[in-house]
């Protein structure tokens, strides 16, 4: 902070000593021509983009006034100004420019500048238009007449991020020049990453271009060198950047392990050097990965590209930023004619803002304002063109339409490149042109690159990160239990520790592929069980670099360290003494619950009175008094159901019923009975067969209700839960610190019950018979082993716990410590069947039962209406309602006669048939007695 208000008050003395130079000249004003438009530009020709830029302006400017027809006639005049890496003197080359009516200015090299000269151009009226001055926050909104005309570093820096993210690193070193573009472009860079869940866990700042030296460097990076992670990002600029990599040589941070991504300051170097670099500098680049802006080839560009060692006599090589200055010149050229074709004309005026400001040394009404500034950087945001760099236009944010990167890997031979990267399409290594043709995929199966020749010429994609203070070994705490020791911290003969979670955790580490030192150390006093939030706080604390053992993973942890994967679930469950249910004359109720029981009785009822209904006017068995057909009816349900449950369903049985709807309303019922009756004869088989077991507490509801005490285990998050979600009060809690006082507190009645894990559960209900578990779990989680907060290592370890789950030695681990014998006692609650169950078949049944007897009743009134039709008559219409009811239902309740009569005639013709071929039988007897008796 103290050397960016340094900086300030540097500017601020720069302009105050720059407006005292001119004092005195200030009203002299250079003689130009209306045949002569002056532009000027301010570069740093010692840097490569600036001996890059002054060469290929140069020749845009030549180009432009080649061809007449651009400026009808008018010459273009370019002014270069040589700021030398120096503030004062791009302060002075500016106000040169603004007193000798120039229309427009291309530059400044640096966004510091860019800041300064920003609030110049915006007063006077005058386009500025930089393509190396990318910083991100140069908005239009606070500088409108600033124009990048090459994509900000916002562009790159989502690059860079997106890079990291897809090889899956989480923690980037930033390493750069402490000015307002590098600043600023890292800021955006941490943002960016942490959008992906990366994150920069150092900023290593550098002075400002040129002014680091080696000692500078050197600090910084040995800094880097002690810390964990091992991906570096560099964004400056050619000499610090160059030196960075140098002094990184030396100290041997460009070997396999590392990880070096460089901004486009390394291309420019590459595409720029006309001869080979030096050995030393090439050696220390090998296997950085650098971006280029990409330009899409055209015959445009391999043209000018053909003309560059011509133009440039061979001094240095074309970079994209000289295409970018081509065209920059380019589109003030365009902007201009639009501007004369509107009938613009080139004129200034007194800035009435400045024009009363004059003091004993400054006249600041000498700088005029160009009127058509306004209309001219319209006309330059509105342009719509293709350059060298590709189509040339704007967006409402000023940027370029479609930023695109070439993704270059520096190897012995020079570079090679893997990949691109566009803001439409994401990393690919197909041509930004070709897939803007396609609809945009931004999935992670899309994402591609080539394979990269990574420092210490490996291919093997580098971990990003290392163990901290030189690979030390890791301090690994591990809970020393008193009760349980087979979950972690047995010791052996040896004094070694082992356990459940100890191999686990062995197993997991034999998977990672690298190797890990570490050491056990035990956290506890060995007489009681240690409290696992105290471990886990010294987790988080750096005291141990991670925790192992039967470690749950509740909310209150998560906020602190990072958990791997699971290895085995958990819960808290409800343990209680238990007694064995013996059998009794009721044992055949305990199957349904009392409101299984109700509802079938229900629908008993239900299912019989639909029937009566629909059977009712055509089936004589349905018709008679009201006693005898309630009995006629519940009778006839049940010798149905009795019937068909020893028969089958559709072939050896036959109902009395005669209407079809009655028919599907017994089918469905008959169904519903099938699947109950099943159900009924499997759970009452397990209850007569297993012993049942019965307490008063069945869970951990009727816990709450009731005022006994609960045990818990020392060390257990179970009395935080309890405590602080349950609002169970601190008094009822009793702690509790083996499995033997366990069975002690339970058996003398101590407690009513424990709360403790499932898998001490387990093991405790293995040696202890006369306790169970009572209801279900009432909470799910699980155990972990707890790593310091964004620690790679814990994603290395979860991906390998989901390898032990998958070739099945997480199993095979479970099963040699923690596979014992269990008691096989049954609850005898869990065994009854419950009505949500069977909910879907009532609920079938009850819709047939509706939707039968709204067709019957849409029937019946279909007949009532053809048999009795209303009159229309004045009297008709004085017919109570009521009688009009009691007609209807009369005609409900008279027997149906037709159908009657044609059920007689079948039966008497049945009987006719029955008859006659009794009688042809008993003739054939008699002629075969006739034919026989002669013969004897």
């Amino acid at each position: 902070m103290q050397l960016a208000y340094h900086r300030i008050w540097m500017n601020l003395l720069c302009f105050a000593l720059t407006l005292i130079l001119l004092h005195g000249a200030s009203r002299e004003r250079a003689s130009g021509h209306d045949d002569v438009v002056k532009i000027g530009a301010i570069f740093t020709l010692k840097s490569i983009n600036g001996q890059v830029s002054k060469i290929a302006i140069q020749a845009a400017e030549k180009d432009v006034n080649s061809d007449p027809r651009i400026l009808g006639g008018r010459k273009l005049s370019i002014t270069i100004h040589d700021s030398n890496f120096n503030g004062f003197l791009s302060i002075m080359g500016a106000l040169k420019f603004l007193m000798r009516d120039t229309v427009a200015i291309i530059g400044p090299q640096t966004s510091v500048m860019a800041h300064v000269l920003s609030h110049l151009v915006n007063e006077l009226h005058v386009p500025l238009l930089s393509f190396t001055a990318l910083d991100p926050t140069l908005t239009p909104l606070q500088y409108p007449y600033f124009v990048q005309t090459a994509p900000s570093d916002q562009f790159q820096m989502t690059a860079v991020a997106d890079m990291i993210s897809y090889y899956g690193w989480r923690e980037v070193i930033a390493v750069f020049s402490d000015d307002d573009q590098s600043r600023n472009g890292i800021t955006v860079l941490g943002d960016k990453l942490a959008a992906k869940r990366c994150k920069l866990s150092y900023k290593a700042a550098l002075p400002p271009d040129p002014t680091a030296t080696p000692r500078d460097v050197t600090s910084q990076l040995v800094n880097i060198m002690s810390m964990e992670a091992r991906v570096i990002v560099l964004h400056t600029y050619a000499n610090t950047g160059l030196l960075v990599f140098d002094v990184a040589k030396k100290l041997g941070m460009m070997s396999k392990g590392y990880v070096w991504i460089a901004t486009a300051w390394l291309s420019t170097v590459l595409d720029s050097t006309s001869v080979s670099l030096p050995s030393n500098t090439s050696n220390s680049i090998q296997g950085v990965l650098t971006l280029r802006p990409h330009t899409p080839q055209s015959r445009k560009k391999e043209a000018f590209i053909s003309r560059w060692k011509h133009i440039s006599n061979g001094t240095i090589g074309l970079n994209p930023y000289g295409l970018y200055a081509y065209d920059s010149v380019w589109m003030i050229a365009q902007a201009l004619r639009l501007f004369y074709d509107q009938n613009g004309t080139i004129s200034f005026s007194n800035n009435t803002n400045l024009s009363g400001t004059r003091e004993e040394t400054l006249d600041l009404g000498a700088l005029s304002v160009f009127d058509g500034g306004k209309q001219l950087l319209d006309n330059i945001l509105r342009i719509n063109m293709t350059g060298l760099t590709g189509p040339i236009q704007f967006g409402s944010d000023r940027s370029p339409p479609h930023p695109s990167y070439d993704i270059l890997n520096v190897i012995t031979s020079g570079y090679r490149r893997i990949g691109y990267w566009s803001n439409y399409s994401g990393l690919s290594v197909i041509n930004p042109e070709k897939l803007l043709a396609k609809p945009a995929n931004r999935s992670i199966s899309s994402q591609h690159l080539n394979h990269v020749i990574w420092p210490g010429n490996t291919i093997e994609k580098p971990r990003g990160w290392v163990f901290p203070n030189n690979g030390r070994q890791l301090r690994i705490g591990v809970p020393k239990r008193v009760s349980y020791r087979d979950m972690v911290s047995q010791i052996n003969g040896t004094n070694a520790v082992q356990g459940y979670c100890i191999d686990i955790f062995l197993a997991a580490i034999k998977l990672l592929p690298y190797a890990v030192q570490y050491k056990f150390i035990l956290f506890g006093n060995g007489l009681q069980n240690p409290s696992y939030y105290d471990l886990v706080n010294m987790v988080a604390s750096d005291v141990f670099d991670a925790a192992i053992g039967d470690i749950a993973i509740v909310t209150d942890r998560t906020r602190i360290v990072d958990f791997t994967q699971p290895y085995i679930e958990s819960g808290l469950v409800v343990v209680a003494p238990v007694k064995k249910l013996k059998s009794s004359a009721w044992a055949f109720l305990r199957p349904f619950t009392p409101m299984m029981w109700g509802v079938t009785a229900f629908f008993f009822l239900l299912v019989g009175a639909v029937v009566w209904i629909l059977e009712h006017r055509t089936n004589d068995e349905f018709r008679g008094p009201p006693k005898e057909q309630i009995v006629t009816v519940l009778c006839f349900i049940f010798v149905c159901c009795c019937r068909f449950s020893f028969s089958t369903m559709f072939f050896a049985h036959r109902e009395n019923t005669v209407s079809p709807l009655g028919r599907v309303v017994l089918i469905i019922w008959l169904f519903v009975v099938l699947i109950i009756n099943s159900s009924y004869t499997a759970s009452l088989t397990s209850i007569l067969t297993v012993q049942q077991l019965s307490s008063p507490i069945t869970g951990i509801n009727s816990l709450i209700s009731s005022s006994e005490r609960i045990g818990y285990q020392v060390g257990s998050f179970a009395a935080n839960y309890l405590t602080e979600e349950l609002n169970i009060p601190k008094h009822r809690l009793y702690s509790l610190g083996s499995p033997e006082e366990y069975a002690d507190a339970l058996e003398k009645g101590t407690v009513a019950a424990v709360v403790d894990e499932r898998p001490y559960v387990e093991l405790f209900l293995s040696n202890h018979c006369k306790f169970s578990i009572r209801g279900q779990d009432f909470t799910k989680s699980g155990w972990g082993f707890a790593f310091p907060r964004d620690s790679p290592l814990a994603i290395d370890m979860s991906t390998a716990i989901l390898t032990l789950s998958e070739n099945g030695e997480l199993q095979r681990i479970h099963e040699k410590w923690l596979s014992k014998r269990t008691c096989g006692f049954h609850s005898s609650e869990n065994e009854q069947l419950q009505f949500n169950s069977f909910r879907g078949l009532f609920l079938i049944c009850g819709i047939t039962c509706v939707l039968a007897l709204l067709i019957y009743f849409f029937t019946m009134l279909r007949q009532f209406s053809k048999k009795s039709p209303q009159k229309a008559g004045p009297s008709n219409r004085c017919t109570s309602r009521s009688a009009r009811i009691q007609t209807f239902l009369h005609f409900v309740d008279e027997k149906e006669e037709k159908k009657l009569k044609r059920k007689l005639e079948d039966i008497s013709s049945n009987n006719y048939s029955r008859e006659y071929r009794l009688r042809s039988i008993s003739k054939r007897v008699q002629v075969d007695i006739s034919q026989e008796a002669p013969s004897s």
